[in-house]
């Protein structure tokens, strides 16, 4: 009886050994594959869009190729899977994509109840509304009455209730499900607002016939913080997401580029430089990656400056200021730990 005990007991145990060998943590699951699965909005512009060939472009786009580049050497090993607000936890965790870059704001909900891992930040937003001018309102305070196209699954839906609440005025929403519906019922006249992160509204608005007849009005009504998010409970690929974001605005805080990336590899007078891409210390080692995983990054997508001047900045069609997400040299929010 002891002796089948001991079998039995045996027998867990290299079960148990089984079990963890082949449930590889994210970064081995995605290496094995050799190709990253990156969870991206249904189409938005300026953030995560099919261009004329069918070839995902954009802010978060960039930030998929940036962990690939990390992780596999090849920033064009992506599988873009693209979800709206109600869907994108649930691919998530499912195990169906490996990570969500996709104007997702981080909440406390979301963080605990949804059992996932935020992991930092790539761009600070805030709510907003936009009209036709030819509604002729000044303020959202003024849209009493107003109906409101507003995307399920979404913290702007919470944040619409709570704000005509507070202003004691009415408002008749008209639900919708992506982007792209939004822009359709919007410009069809099926409502009055359209509401979500400004940064979504003036990328809707450049993609109008007319932009200019269109007012984003003056309230932000909501934090938006909007970063990365993997799976609860894999320390390794949260730490390997974290730093690609971390990578790419240490980057620019050292003026790391695109173009000086190869130069700069071979070695500088800067200690935090040659950390960051490989040539001192083991970094890269220390996530599980190559030793030139940040070079890879930069030479494919460029520093945080770079991505964002190319799909969203001032002389974009998009047309957004580095505001909040200027670097924190320059007055804004974003910021990496150090490189040691």
């Amino acid at each position: 009886m002891k002796k089948t005990q001991l079998i039995s007991a045996a027998a867990v145990a290299v079960m148990a050994l089984g079990v963890t060998a082949v449930s590889a943590g994210t970064l081995q699951d995605v290496q094995a594959r050799g190709e990253l699965r990156c969870i991206v909005s249904t189409g938005l512009p300026g953030f995560a869009y099919t261009d004329a060939a069918g070839v995902y472009q954009g802010f978060d786009a960039d930030f998929c190729r940036a962990t690939a580049a990390a992780v596999l050497g090849d920033a064009s090993k992506v599988k873009y899977i693209p979800a709206t607000g109600k869907t994108r936890f649930t691919l998530l965790n499912s195990g169906e994509g490996d990570v969500l870059w996709r104007n997702t704001t981080w909440t406390f909900a979301r963080d605990v109840d949804v059992k996932t891992t935020f992991v930092g930040v790539n761009y600070y937003d805030g709510q907003g509304f936009m009209v036709p001018k030819s509604l002729g309102v000044k303020s959202a305070k003024d849209l009493d009455g107003a109906t409101v196209c507003i995307q399920t699954g979404t913290t702007t839906e919470l944040n619409l209730a709570d704000f005509f609440r507070v202003n004691k005025i009415k408002y008749e929403p008209v639900p919708i499900e992506t982007s792209d519906e939004a822009r359709t019922n919007y410009l069809a006249g099926r409502c009055d607002v359209y509401t979500t992160d400004a940064s979504g509204l003036a990328a809707s608005r450049a993609t109008f016939p007319t932009p200019k007849d269109h007012l984003i009005l003056p309230e932000i009504i909501s934090k938006e913080p909007l970063g990365p998010v993997v799976r609860h409970g894999d320390d390794q690929w949260s730490d390997v997401v974290r730093w690609v974001l971390n990578m790419t605005l240490a980057a620019e805080e050292l003026g790391v580029t695109k173009a000086n990336v190869a130069e700069l590899a071979k070695g500088t007078n800067n200690p935090e430089i040659n950390r960051m891409l490989g040539t001192e210390g083991d970094l890269g080692a220390m996530l599980g990656l190559n030793k030139d995983w940040g070079v890879a990054i930069i030479t494919a997508v460029g520093n945080y400056g770079e991505i964002f001047e190319s799909h969203i900045g001032s002389n974009t069609p998009i047309g957004l200021e580095r505001g909040l997400n200027a670097l924190w040299t320059n007055g804004g929010l974003q910021y990496s730990p150090p490189f040691r």
